[in-house]
C-alpha cells in the first residue's frame, strides 16, 4: 500500500482482549496477567504479549473490548474500520495518538486512557458490525467526526478523505446532514460540507485546495483532471487546476524526494509549461503560511498570461462516486436477500 493510498489495507489477526479468570480456565489468573507473557489492555482485560497495539485497529478493538456490549464505536476510529487510510488515530503531527470515540449507549464508561466518551447515544439504525466491533455507520461516524475537529476547513478536509476512500459522497453527507438539525455543530457540519470536494487524493492536497479557494479566492479548482495537448496526448493529471487562469498547483510530500521521482516531477513541470500552463508547487510546511503560497500563485498566473494556450482539459471521471457507491448499495443488497 501507498503511503497515501486513501483506502486501508485489509487487516486481518486481530485478537480480542480476554478478561483475567481467577480460576485461570477462561483466562490468565491476575498474577499470570503481570507475567511477561501477557499485555494488560484495560482493568480485566488482556492479550498475549505477543500482541502489540501498534496497529490502528487493534487499538480500536482494544479501546472497543472496554466499552461493554452496548459501546459503539464511532468518529475517526470507525471510519477507520470501514476501510479510510487517511483516519490512522493520529494527529497533525503525525505522532500524538487520537482517543478512541466511542458511545457509551447507556454503558458505564469515562474517558480515560485513550478512550474519548461520545455523549450522544447512537441509535440501532446506525450501528453495523466491522471487524466483529459495533461501530457507527460512515455517514454517522463522519457526522461525530466532524464536530469533534470542530473546525470548518478540517471539518470539509475529513469529508474529502471519507470520500477518497469511497465510502460516501458530499451528496450523501449533505443529505444525512439535514436529517440531524438538532444536533450541536450541525451548522458547522454543513458549511464544511458546502467546502468539501471529491476529487482530492489527500488530505494535504485538499489542505492546498482550500488555500487555494478560500485564502488566494480563484474559486473551486478542478481536482486531478486529465490535460492533453491539441493533438490529444496526455500531459499530466495535476492535482489543481484553475482552467481559466492556465495554473496547476501541486502537493509534492515526502515520497517525492525520492530522486527517481523528483526528476519525474521535473519532466513533469516542463510538460505542463511547454503547452501554456503555470506551476505552483508547494510541501507540507508551505500549508501552514497560506500567505506564502498566495503569493507564489499570484506570481504564477502572472507569468501564465504570457504564455500560448496549447492545452485542453479531459472530462469528468466516469462513473461519478454516487454512482459508484448506489450500485455498491445495491449489490450488497442483493446479496443480503
Amino acid at each position: 500500500m501507498h503511503r497515501w493510498d486513501p483506502i486501508a489495507p485489509p487487516v486481518s489477526g486481530l485478537v480480542v482482549p480476554v478478561r483475567i479468570d481467577p480460576t485461570g480456565r477462561a483466562g490468565p489468573t491476575r498474577g499470570q496477567a503481570r507475567g511477561p507473557h501477557w499485555r494488560i489492555t484495560s482493568p480485566g482485560l488482556v492479550v498475549p504479549a505477543t500482541v502489540g497495539d501498534d496497529l490502528v485497529e487493534q487499538r480500536i478493538l482494544e479501546a472497543a473490548a472496554r466499552g461493554g456490549e452496548h459501546a459503539v464505536v464511532t468518529g475517526w476510529a470507525a471510519l477507520r474500520l470501514h476501510g479510510a487510510a487517511f483516519f490512522d488515530g493520529l494527529a497533525r503531527d503525525g505522532c500524538t495518538r487520537l482517543p478512541v470515540p466511542i458511545a457509551g449507549n447507556g454503558g458505564r464508561l469515562r474517558s480515560r486512557d485513550g478512550i474519548q466518551v461520545v455523549e450522544d447515544r447512537i441509535p440501532p439504525d446506525e450501528v453495523v458490525v466491522v471487524h466483529g466491533i459495533r461501530c457507527a455507520t460512515v455517514e454517522r461516524a463522519l457526522f461525530d467526526e466532524m464536530r469533534r475537529i470542530g473546525e470548518v476547513r478540517e471539518m470539509a478536509v475529513a469529508v474529502g478523505s471519507a470520500c477518497a476512500a469511497r465510502l460516501t459522497s458530499v451528496k450523501r453527507m449533505r443529505l444525512y446532514a439535514a436529517t440531524r438539525r438538532w444536533y450541536r455543530d450541525v451548522r458547522m457540519v454543513r458549511e464544511a460540507v458546502e467546502l468539501a470536494v471529491e476529487g482530492c487524493r489527500s488530505p494535504q492536497e485538499d489542505r492546498f485546495r482550500l488555500i487555494w479557494e478560500r485564502d488566494a479566492g480563484w474559486g473551486r479548482p478542478l481536482c486531478n483532471r486529465p490535460v492533453f495537448d491539441l493533438d490529444g496526448r496526455p500531459v499530466a493529471v495535476p492535482d489543481l487546476l484553475d482552467p481559466a487562469r492556465g495554473v496547476v498547483g501541486e502537493y509534492a510530500g515526502a515520497d517525492h524526494r525520492d530522486i527517481d521521482r523528483h526528476e519525474s516531477d521535473i519532466a513533469r513541470e516542463a510538460d505542463l509549461r511547454d503547452v501554456g500552463l503555470e506551476y505552483v508547487e508547494v510541501v507540507g510546511r508551505d500549508l501552514r503560511e497560506p500567505h506564502r503560497v498566495v503569493r507564489r500563485m499570484q506570481q504564477a498566473a502572472e507569468r501564465a498570461r504570457l504564455l500560448t494556450r496549447r492545452w485542453v482539459v479531459g472530462a469528468p471521471t466516469s462513473p461519478s462516486l454516487d454512482e459508484i457507491l448506489d450500485r455498491r448499495d445495491a449489490a450488497r443488497a442483493r446479496r443480503n436477500t
